[in-house]
């Protein structure tokens, strides 16, 4: 194993798995959420946007901390990845957000203003598309973590 951490240390490598490794363990995260909340399993969930933590922000927070590990905190590279990740974070709790709530509002407009004998057939909209701050927030604590674990493994695992 620490093979594997010599092999991909401080090389683009390092920077992909810890973002595919954050996204994978958030999205396994919220299917064992929803599984505990609800009490059902539900493996679609892995494939669902939304919900706790935010593997949006896990993903891309994994990669700025990777390459914040790699080149430096003070690098161009750094920052560039910086600001890809705001702006990802901030579409999943801002604007998808509200368009979750645009949703849910729709959908009841139509319920409500819709008999059960119309002949007009209506569609559903997706109302769990975007993320509360809170998600976004562990989402990104689970990034950093992960980037942590992946470039740290070697001297974690002696």
């Amino acid at each position: 194993m620490t093979d594997f951490f010599t092999n991909i240390h401080n090389t683009g490598w390092e920077v992909i798995i810890a973002f595919v490794a954050a996204n994978l363990i958030a999205q396994t995260a919220k299917i064992l959420t929803v599984a505990f909340k609800k009490r059902t399993f539900k493996w679609t969930i892995l494939f669902a946007t939304g919900g706790m933590p935010s593997s949006h922000s896990s993903t891309v927070v994994a990669m700025a901390t990777s390459i914040g590990l790699i080149d430096g905190f003070d690098s161009t590279t750094y920052a560039l990845a910086v600001c890809f990740a705001t702006v990802v974070m901030f579409d999943a709790a801002g604007l998808r957000r509200n368009a979750s709530k645009q949703a849910m509002v729709l959908n009841r407009m139509i319920k409500e203003l819709l008999s059960p004998d119309s002949s007009v057939t209506t569609v559903k909209l997706k109302e769990f598309l975007g993320h509360t701050p809170t998600e976004v927030l562990v989402g990104a604590l689970l990034g950093v973590l992960v980037s942590l674990v992946l470039h740290f493994g070697k001297e974690l695992l002696g």
